[in-house]
């Protein structure tokens, strides 16, 4: 598949999925629909149709790209659709399951670590241990980019531009057609389209990364952004650095 050819599917895929999708929401309108952090309603419907899209547009071998963007993707979705309130993050979902309560993240978390494993299988590894290395690295790159989906157009932002550097035209077209409406307020990635963007982007950098101490040196740095959000707030740090601050409102409604 030639370059354009990606960038065609990836960019109409993800828009012509999402018109679909809001035309026939699965389970009805109301599941997929959120309040954002200023009170606006905004459907949740993008995140599913940048999965799909962006899979099928991905520059990864099949089994790896199937795993890391329909996988994560699907368990993102279930965790959109079918949870609540209530537990958040690892430190959250951790204590529910100390006190007996499985949340829908805990099954999202341990659903991503299935996937990440699946997919770091589709690339080719040499040995047991670059299985489990390849697969935390995705994990961690799904959890991250669902860190940042925390206001209006950022993981998109933050996801097209890795695409890029990582070779990933279709999926920085998937990540660039939807993000007028996730600027505008009227959508959000949610837990499916961000924790398969992450996936996605994740492997990519397994697949481009010569060796076992750059791959242990990426998850060093996942590891270290994932502890670091448990207790800093990613929007302070951002709005108190000027360049960030401007990437990050560019577009923006005021």
């Amino acid at each position: 598949m030639t370059r354009t050819v990606r960038i065609l599917l990836g960019g109409a895929g993800a828009l012509g999925l999402q018109r679909a999708l809001q035309a026939n929401p699965p389970g009805g309108l109301t599941r997929w629909t959120r309040t954002n952090h200023r009170g606006r309603s905004v459907s949740l419907l993008s995140g599913p149709s940048l999965a799909l899209a962006a899979t099928a547009a991905s520059a990864l071998p099949l089994g790896a790209a199937l795993a890391a963007g329909a996988g994560a993707g699907l368990v993102g979705a279930y965790d959109d659709a079918m949870g609540g309130p209530g537990a958040k993050g690892f430190r959250g979902h951790l204590a529910a399951l100390r006190r007996g309560e499985l949340t829908t993240g805990a099954v999202k978390i341990g659903g991503i670590a299935v996937a990440g494993l699946a997919s770091a299988s589709g690339l080719r590894p040499r040995a047991a241990t670059d299985v489990l290395l390849g697969g935390a690295v995705i994990a961690g790159s799904a959890n991250l980019l669902n860190l940042l989906d925390l206001r209006p157009g950022r993981a998109l932002k933050v996801g097209g531009l890795a695409a890029l550097a990582l070779g990933q035209p279709g999926v920085a077209a998937a990540s660039a057609v939807l993000l007028p409406g996730d600027l505008g307020e009227r959508t959000m990635l949610g837990d499916a389209g961000a924790n398969a963007l992450g996936a996605i982007l994740g492997a990519a950098l397994v697949q481009r990364l010569p060796g076992r101490a750059s791959r242990c040196a990426a998850l060093g740095v996942l590891g270290a952004l994932t502890a670091a959000s448990e207790v800093v707030s990613f929007t302070q740090v951002i709005d108190a650095t000027p360049p960030l601050r401007w990437l990050d409102r560019l577009g923006r409604l005021p």
